[in-house]
């Protein structure tokens, strides 16, 4: 059960699953057999693959719609994997319910409606939380450290990559009306890590300079493939690369600094491959910083800021600040902001 103020008054979490999609096995469902969980409810679309997802992660039982999962009074925390354009209207809808929420990046279509779901948390007191689960990992946290250390000195650029093949023609993530393309699902983590890192060693937020996109044949406005340039306070600069349609996968950061440089080779997965290697004045090595998965980290900080009380590793406005940089590329590339699906969903 949940208290008056929204806080479940357990220790353990009880969470509703939005969709049946593919991520939720590795970005939920095996972390929550970790930390104790509940997987309570799931409701998809086809009532048959919600009764097949429940049967085979361990779900305890089937909500009849989306709307009836997020009112569920047995629910705490909402988590929302679905299309891109419906993480803002079911966001809000599970924040209507008075319910806290994991969602899946973009937290948003655009930043005004990023900022819609914000204002609708803060005054029904539940918690909205954008899933960039990479940021609780030690690869991006010795990042951090290496350049508060002073050991690559002062920070002047930062570039982060996310490069994958192509999936089919009819995914989701070429349809303009479901807020698809490049930047929204891969760029979105190199202009995330550009203000996490370029933020935190600066302590501002970055500034598009300047940004190119070459659009999916077939496919108006959709982006397959986008570079954005960036200034940081104090003069340092950033790059954010994706491509959802590249010969293979590249998912690095490479922090540049006046007396060194260090690279994390997988900063968005390091369980795939946790090394980050540093070359300064003494020569080059690696570090392994280990391969727990990133989501484990993820549901362990969900699980201490809505149980315990401990702060987010996330600002509650970050959502806002990377929505707004995405708008902020869309419109330097001449592309269309994605479509925002105004209604809540009853």
């Amino acid at each position: 059960m949940s208290g008056q103020d929204g806080t479940p008054t357990g220790r353990v979490l009880r969470i509703g699953v939005l969709g049946a999609a593919r991520i939720t096995a590795g970005a939920l469902v095996e972390p929550a057999r970790g930390t104790g969980d509940r997987l309570v409810a799931v409701a998809a679309r086809d009532p048959e693959r919600a009764r097949a997802f429940a049967a085979e992660h361990g779900v305890e039982r089937v909500a009849g719609s989306y709307a009836e999962l997020v009112a569920d009074p047995e629910v705490d925390l909402v988590y929302n994997p679905l299309a891109n354009a419906l993480h803002g209207p079911w966001n809000r809808a599970a924040v209507a319910a008075g319910k806290h929420v994991l969602s899946e990046k973009p937290f948003a279509a655009t930043a005004a409606e990023a900022r819609a779901v914000l204002d609708a948390a803060a005054a029904a007191g539940v918690a909205v939380l954008e899933g960039f689960h990479y940021v609780h990992h030690p690869v991006l946290l010795r990042l951090r450290a290496l350049l508060a250390s002073g050991e690559l000195g002062e920070l002047r650029h930062v570039e982060s990559r996310f490069t994958m093949p192509a999936p089919p023609d009819d995914d989701p993530r070429w349809s303009f009306d479901l807020a698809g393309g490049a930047l929204m699902d891969l760029g979105c983590y190199p202009l995330h890590s550009v203000r996490v890192l370029g933020g935190a060693a600066t302590g501002g937020e970055p500034e598009v300079v300047s940004a190119t996109a070459d659009e999916r044949a077939g496919r108006p406005g959709v982006d397959e493939r986008v570079t954005a340039e960036l200034v940081l306070p104090g003069g340092a600069t950033g790059t954010a690369v994706c491509d959802m349609a590249a010969d293979g996968w590249d998912i690095s950061c490479r922090v540049v600094g006046t007396r060194g440089e260090a690279t994390a080779m997988n900063l968005v997965l390091p369980q795939r491959d946790d090394r980050v290697v540093v070359t300064g004045p003494s020569g080059t090595r690696t570090e392994h910083l280990g391969t727990r998965s990133t989501y484990l980290y993820q549901l362990e900080a969900v699980r201490a800021h809505l149980l315990d009380g401990a702060p987010f590793p996330l600002a509650a406005d970050d959502p806002l600040r990377t929505a707004e940089l995405i708008d902020a590329v869309y419109r330097a590339a001449g592309l269309p902001l994605r479509p925002v699906r105004e209604e809540v969903p009853r």
